[in-house]
């Protein structure tokens, strides 16, 4: 049997597995040491699962993971978030459709402290939901706008999807965070622009807020932007050590997460409560990645070992005659099919063995494709009939918003996004300038 046919069946095998319920890390695990049984006989087989668990945890720069989620989940359950809404309600109720442009910011800011798009989908659903549709907003464009902003989260740095990207690809992580905000503030900047236009054309999706909600006194307008600033300033005291090369990733990571508490402490909202939920939240996610990295590892393994990488290359290339652009645009298509299942974990660890070696095969760059992937995953994740957020979304949303209107939402947002990622495709230098600049000077 053709190494070929031994990949392809290894992938049917584990996408039938995807499909009968099992969870993602055994699916790929499982299919991972069965093939290293048959192809290298017990003691291949046995070793590679083992030889996985040993690089694992060996792996240093795994210890970001949980400092980034444990951050996040600190800022969330204090709900400091409820101040930085507050803070938009106020400054920007004066425009039409202004607190779902709050709602946008908001969600950039939620995403320079948290790295994960669902904790994103969370506090958009249970506090910024609720408060635009008791003022009058259609129920159609919030739900958009929640969605659409929570999916910044993987793109926005500290990225825990870019981190995961970084380590499969062995790309650094500094230069992938560096590479996602341009394109990150970017696709804001288009979601602001949409909502802007489409409230101007039509007031009655985004009213603006009586006079009387806005009144406060000037000083407690100034206040409220200090809400805006402890964020960023998390966001700096983590960043800068980092680029400068002051501290290494780990150790940029623990700032952040000692800067999270601080500030929770300091806002006199870390009790027992918090601290032992954000605790049990960050230990059940990190391990949920660390068992979904290991299967990666094992999968990746034997695609190496059987240089599947070379024979699917020469298969596009020399068989089919295709170029490297519509394999690219190929690679891209397939994320968006399997967003309709999988969450971005998932995709890149299924993928990352075969996708990852490929592209830079092809002649491409690998810190640009990881924006390109992240961005394509964000897609993914919204579009119907099965996208990933779309689901969250219905199972946080109150019982007036249907399913129905959750699809008729998002394919707005969809084609917003559709056109960022292909302007950062035909403009690399979108992603790639600010890394250069950093780390070029």
């Amino acid at each position: 049997m053709s190494y070929e046919v031994i990949a392809i069946l290894m992938f049917s095998s584990m996408m039938l597995m995807l499909l009968t319920g099992q969870r993602v890390f055994g699916a790929i695990g499982f299919v991972a040491v069965v093939a290293a049984f048959f192809l290298w006989g017990d003691r291949g087989g046995y070793d590679l699962g083992f030889a996985a668990a040993i690089k694992l945890m060996k792996w240093y720069p795994l210890l970001t993971l949980p400092m980034f989620i444990f951050m996040g989940y600190i800022l969330s359950e204090s709900r400091i978030a409820d101040d930085l809404y507050k803070m938009f309600h106020v400054w920007m109720g004066g425009l039409s459709g202004g607190l779902a442009v709050g709602t946008i910011g908001l969600m950039v800011l939620i995403s320079a402290m948290n790295g994960l798009s669902v904790a994103g989908m969370a506090i958009g659903a249970t506090i910024a939901l609720p408060e635009l549709l008791k003022r009058g907003y259609d129920k159609r464009m919030v739900t958009g706008v929640i969605q659409a902003g929570s999916s910044l989260g993987i793109l926005v740095p500290p990225s825990v999807v870019l981190v995961l990207y970084a380590m499969i690809a062995r790309q650094p992580v500094g230069q992938l965070w560096l590479a996602g905000v341009v394109p990150g503030l970017l696709m804001a900047a288009m979601f602001v622009i949409y909502i802007v236009v489409r409230c101007r054309l039509n007031p009655a999706l985004g009213p603006i807020l009586p006079p009387e909600e806005r009144a406060m006194p000037r000083t407690e307008k100034i206040r409220l932007l200090g809400a805006g600033l402890l964020p960023l300033f998390i966001f700096f005291a983590m960043m800068v050590p980092f680029v400068n090369g002051w501290t290494s990733l780990v150790e940029s990571s623990a700032i952040g997460a000692i800067a999270a508490f601080a500030a929770a402490v300091l806002k006199g909202r870390m009790t027992a409560k918090v601290f032992e939920t954000s605790v049990r939240k960050t230990l059940g996610i990190s391990c949920m990645f660390m068992w979904i990295i290991l299967a990666a590892l094992a999968f990746g393994a034997v695609f190496d070992g059987l240089g599947a990488v070379k024979a699917i290359e020469s298969l596009f290339t020399e068989k089919l005659g295709l170029s490297p652009w519509v394999i690219l645009i190929l690679m891209q298509l397939s994320f968006i099919l399997m967003g309709t299942f999988l969450d971005d974990t998932a995709m890149l660890v299924i993928v990352a063995p075969l996708y990852v070696p490929l592209v830079g095969e092809l002649g491409f760059n690998l810190i640009w494709y990881g924006v390109l992937y992240t961005i394509t995953t964000q897609i993914a994740y919204m579009t119907p009939p099965f996208g990933y957020n779309l689901f969250l979304m219905r199972a946080m949303a109150p019982p007036e918003i249907t399913l129905r209107d959750i699809y008729g939402s998002i394919l707005p947002f969809v084609l917003v996004m559709v056109v960022a990622l292909g302007t950062i495709m035909a403009f690399p230098e979108i992603a790639l300038w600010l890394p250069g600049y950093v780390y070029g000077n």
